[in-house]
């Protein structure tokens, strides 16, 4: 985990790695800030969606029981979002780098969409 210091708090910028680990043990809350169209091609089975186009950092929970980390497409509007929860009075949050994209390149499963059917497909990068 990379640790920034920003005017507005603490940026925690996780690995996809570091995120599943987090993940899988309960510890974390996943949110996605991709548009609905996006999520609803492929995601991460179990993140949450809220989309940066309507994204209000007020109305997100506190971090008292789990830590939020956000994720999007590359990491970039995930990091956008990070800064508006800080902005917004949170002393620290963490996003995923890199975004989807490194957690596919990463080998992690996902739910995709099957071709064949248009269903949800669990998906795995294949080495």
């Amino acid at each position: 985990m990379d640790i920034e210091q920003t005017d507005n708090g603490t940026l925690e910028n996780w690995t996809p790695d570091e995120v599943a680990k987090a993940f899988a043990k309960n510890e974390i809350i996943l949110i996605d800030v991709r548009t609905p169209q996006e999520f609803a091609l492929e995601r991460i089975t179990g993140a949450l969606l809220a989309p940066m186009q309507s994204f209000q950092a007020d109305h997100m929970p506190d971090q008292n029981s789990k830590q939020i980390v956000f994720h999007c497409g590359s990491g970039v509007r995930s990091a956008k979002v990070a800064e508006q929860v800080l902005k917004a009075g949170a002393d620290r949050i963490a996003h995923m780098a890199g975004g989807f994209v490194a957690w596919k390149d990463s080998g992690l499963p996902y739910m995709g969409t099957d071709v064949s059917t248009g269903g949800p497909k669990e998906m795995k990068k294949s080495g």
